[in-house]
């Protein structure tokens, strides 16, 4: 449904001058009806100058009448011709001050683990242009010597349901197109859900201990029975003296 320009004027005005309910006002212009009863109190929009919804031809004076006598009526917008289309309109993604430097990495990690993602896909998750893009995957941006791959739901530029959902649209479009995943292509297609509820890969110690007995089954390897036990006294026991030490008394004086 269609909103009026500037909605918290429109209520400002209509709370002041007439008794349409809060909730019809809320509805009318997208606020909550606690905020519109906040206007009405002086909590809310303090020194906000009411925007008249006749005199701007968003409403009729009829539609107002007919709200005011009958609580359960919807104001209905006037249809305005000139702003057909305009709730379809959307810009690029706002990247607050604070990230946009960090905004070229999650570029560069969308294009290293994700390239089945078109430059398009890329642009909408994180609000960046195709020539930037392209700079990035040629790798010819200007600052591509200092720039690391970050994750760009890491740096708060999407949502991780976002980059899902533009991973598997990227997924069938290829699978449509007949193209073949490689096997590191398919495992960068699975989703969060898919990768939390998968078991947890077996750990390979990092030292040298334990090496002799390390395996990726869980089942507890087999001792060999006829294998001698070797303790540490029985490696270290020392051969008495032979022929040589014998040489050596002849030898003393």
């Amino acid at each position: 449904m269609a909103k009026p320009l500037m909605a918290k004027a429109t209520a400002v005005w209509l709370v002041d001058n007439t008794t349409i309910s809060f909730k019809q006002i809320a509805d009318f212009v997208g606020m909550h009806e606690l905020e519109v009863q906040g206007i009405a109190d002086g909590d809310v929009a303090a020194g906000v100058k009411g925007f008249d919804p006749i005199a701007n031809n968003q409403l009729t004076q009829d539609e107002i009448d007919a709200a005011q006598n009958n609580p359960l009526h919807k104001l209905k917008l006037k249809f305005n011709p000139s702003a057909a289309g305009e709730e379809k309109r959307r810009g690029p993604r706002y990247t607050p001050l604070s990230k946009r430097q960090d905004r070229p990495n999650s570029i560069l990690w969308l294009v290293k683990f994700h390239p089945e993602l078109s430059d398009g896909q890329i642009a909408k998750l994180v609000g960046t242009t195709k020539p930037t893009i392209q700079s990035i995957r040629e790798r010819t941006h200007w600052n591509i010597a200092n720039m690391q791959p970050i994750d760009p739901v890491a740096l708060g530029l999407c949502k991780q349901s976002e980059l899902d959902t533009a991973v598997q649209k990227a997924a069938a479009k290829k699978a449509a197109e007949g193209g073949v995943m490689s096997d590191d292509e398919r495992r960068k297609l699975v989703s969060t859900e898919q990768s939390l509820e998968m078991d947890a890969a077996p750990k390979i110690p990092t030292a040298i201990e334990g090496l002799e007995t390390f395996s990726l089954s869980d089942e507890p390897s087999e001792e060999k029975d006829d294998e001698p036990i070797i303790d540490a006294d029985s490696f270290f026991n020392l051969p008495k003296g032979g022929a040589d030490d014998e040489d050596e008394d002849d030898l003393r004086p």
